[in-house]
């Protein structure tokens, strides 16, 4: 759950599989401080709100219930009609509203799609300055993620130099070519590849032909974090003078037992 300030109302959103939802039951107190509730049912008695809200669930539901939809869709504007969030959710099967409990953040919340139009039908200043303060908190959490991968990969990178070294100190022999020295290394990072991903980066480029980079461009946090342990242990293994073979079935043995022990861990969570 998150916080956003428009025009002085503080505005939740949160996100459901990977799809943001704002409160409308926040952006009605722009209108009504104390009558939020009625103000999202009196916004959804409209015609032209059901008719958006069809439409929306049509295009993006594949399990929306269209008959009990052209049910509310003929009783739009009578003077008798009325409904609730929770009822439109229960009767069509909704994925666009969602009711949220909580003394904080809790209340009635909807696909941003949704969100914008509802706060249209509010004031139109107020859909601009939500917009706006929305899209900044989508900045800011794109560089923190930006920021994040860079810290991973700049990881990995320090601990395959420590890799590299030892490579070069105990494995290549003096005066080798630079393509003999460009193959060694090749092989050296594939014992990592095979211990971690059962796989060389040559089969991984081959079973991915359309992907720019590489595999381990491709490899969650988790992942990286186990490959960053593994670049140090076989930096050690290769100065104790372990034959690729060996180092080759230590480093898998460890990379599944370091799996086993992040895999889950509120931590590692954090950094995704």
């Amino acid at each position: 759950m998150k916080k956003i300030i428009a025009k002085g109302i503080n505005i939740y959103t949160f996100q459901l599989n990977e799809t943001d939802y704002i409160s409308l039951t926040d952006i009605a107190r722009f209108k009504d401080k104390k009558r939020t509730e009625y103000i999202v049912q009196n916004w959804m008695r409209n015609r032209d709100t059901i008719d958006f809200l069809g439409i929306w669930e049509h295009l993006y539901n594949p399990n929306f219930k269209h008959i009990e939809f052209d049910v509310f869709k003929n009783q739009a504007g009578a003077n008798s009609f009325s409904l609730t969030p929770k009822r439109w959710i229960e009767s069509v099967n909704a994925i666009g509203l969602i009711n949220k409990a909580g003394r904080y953040g809790g209340g009635t919340f909807a696909h941003k799609d949704i969100a914008f139009e509802f706060a249209s039908w509010i004031s139109a200043e107020f859909k601009l300055y939500l917009i706006k303060e929305f899209q900044r908190l989508k900045q800011e959490e794109n560089k923190k993620l930006e920021l994040g991968w860079d810290v991973k990969r700049q990881l990995t990178k320090i601990n395959y130099r420590i890799h590299t070294d030892a490579i070069q100190t105990h494995i290549i022999p003096y005066l080798l070519s630079k393509q003999n020295t460009e193959i060694i290394y090749a092989s050296e990072a594939d014992v990592l590849n095979m211990a971690l991903f059962g796989k060389t980066a040559k089969i991984w480029r081959d079973e991915h032909p359309s992907k720019d980079g590489n595999i381990r461009d491709y490899t969650e946090v988790t992942q990286l974090v186990v490959l960053a342990n593994l670049e140090g242990i076989n930096a050690e293994l290769i100065r104790r003078g372990l034959s690729q073979s060996e180092r080759l079935i230590q480093l898998n043995s460890i990379a599944i037992s370091q799996m086993q022990s992040l895999v889950g861990n509120a931590s590692i969570k954090k950094l995704k």
